[in-house]
């Protein structure tokens, strides 16, 4: 049997889902005749879509959640929305790239991407627990008998910080459409559903042994106390998805702060998970319960949706592995820029397979690529800074491109493999400017 490595997400959610069409993992919300069901159905869509032709603006669309209702005049995001820092997609908001530019290594918390399945929730810090429970930890404690902290109890244990990266899994998704005619469902991301931040907090793994972690243990799955999830008529409950137990123990952070301040309301106040190196989705914000449990664990959050659908994926769905090789200039979109003048491109690239060792850029349609000046702060760090300089030679439409490898190889493609419901795209995005 394949060893299980902390940070592959791939190998856990394989063993998982095998686990739970053989009926041997449980998790409320969606049954394993549910999960059948629905991989069939996406891989009837699948078979009768085909690939798409690029050329003719169609593509497969699969069955997808409609935007969440809200709960009476409740704003779905608390913070400022300044339109110059954030776009937003009903209740979520995507961080504007030019923004970015000339800030340092880390987003300020201002321009912050925000993903809400439903609204962010108004939590009380001094009411506020988290409450642990199941058959992994030591006496059964069940929901209604939790082991418990308060928020206190977690700031008074030892604390890290860690720099992370935490993306949308559908981070990019627009482009599937806009560039490669291949329609998606969901939340249409340009490339701002990332962001580094300094997060400050205590180790699961300090938590889970305080309560009482016993060698059963398999799973752990943190629940958020937004609102419950509402799609096609059916009430799927609270956001939630598991962990497994090796990597609950080896980096996960239970944060309470960001950016050097109290962690705000929309990014997860009182306390967030920040899983690094695992889709966004897996950082449950506002957690409250968490389920310890000796047996597999599952949730509709990995099976009926963050996973792959489609072409060449199984019709039960495939893992969603780590995030892909991605680039992103720091430049407005269709930005205009002065002719015969000597600009100063910015922009960042990072991947989930680990550092960035090349970025590449192009300012035309053609092969012309050219190495990028990478920031040398940078090296080994989540994404990478780089600059490359370019006077553009006259007026007239042009199209920026910039292309990055990471240390496994793994480089970005002209092309996005495509799945249903338009995950991890990494295909070289064509960013127009205009020169006057």
């Amino acid at each position: 049997m394949t060893r299980f490595v902390p940070g592959d997400e791939a190998e856990h959610d394989t063993r998982r889902a095998r686990q739970w069409l053989d009926g041997r993992a449980r998790g409320e919300g969606v049954h394993r005749e549910q999960l059948i069901a629905l991989g069939t159905a996406m891989g009837a869509l699948a078979a009768a879509a085909g690939e798409p032709d690029p050329a003719d603006g169609t593509g497969p669309v699969g069955a997808a959640p409609g935007p969440p209702g809200r709960s009476g005049a409740r704003p779905a995001i608390v913070k400022p929305l300044d339109p110059a820092l954030l776009t937003c997609h009903d209740t979520n908001a995507e961080m504007r790239w030019e923004a970015m530019s000339g800030q340092g290594y880390v987003v300020p918390t201002d321009r912050f991407f925000v993903r809400n399945h439903t609204h962010t929730p108004q939590l009380d810090r001094d009411t506020w627990r988290l409450r642990l429970f199941g058959t992994g930890l030591r006496g059964t404690p069940t929901r209604e008998n939790p082991v418990e902290f308060g928020y206190d109890d977690l700031t008074a244990m030892p604390a890290e910080e860690s720099t992370a990266l935490l993306e949308c899994a559908g981070n990019g998704r627009l482009h599937f459409s806009a560039q490669q005619g291949q329609p998606m469902p969901g939340v249409p991301w340009g490339l701002g559903a990332v962001g580094v931040a300094r997060w400050r907090g205590v180790r699961l793994s300090t938590v889970l042994r305080h309560a009482g972690l016993t060698d059963a243990a398999v799973d752990v799955m943190p629940e958020g106390l937004d609102p419950d999830y509402v799609t096609g008529g059916v009430n799927l409950g609270r956001v939630r998805r598991p962990l497994p137990i090796a990597k609950a123990l080896d980096d996960v952070l239970l944060a309470y702060g960001m950016n050097g301040r109290p962690l705000p309301a929309d990014h997860g106040f009182p306390v967030r998970l920040v899983v690094p190196g695992w889709i966004g989705i897996s950082s449950i914000k506002w957690v409250g319960p968490v389920e310890v449990s000796a047996s597999a664990l599952f949730s509709p959050w990995n099976t009926q949706f963050y996973r792959m659908f489609g072409p060449r994926h199984p019709v039960d769905g495939g893992p969603i592995t780590t995030q892909v090789v991605k680039s992103a200039f720091e430049l407005p979109w269709d930005a205009r820029l002065p002719a015969g003048v000597e600009v100063l491109l910015r922009g960042r690239s990072w991947s989930g397979n680990g550092p960035i060792r090349t970025v590449e850029i192009s300012t035309g349609d053609h092969d012309d690529w050219r190495p990028a000046t990478l920031d040398p702060q940078d090296e080994g760090n989540a994404w990478r800074r780089w600059t490359a300089v370019w006077r553009p030679p006259g007026p007239g439409r042009w199209t920026l491109r910039a292309r990055a490898t990471d240390v496994s190889g793994a480089r970005q493609p002209d092309r996005a493999a495509p799945n249903l419901l338009g995950y991890l795209f990494d295909g070289i995005v064509r960013h127009p400017v205009t020169v006057t």
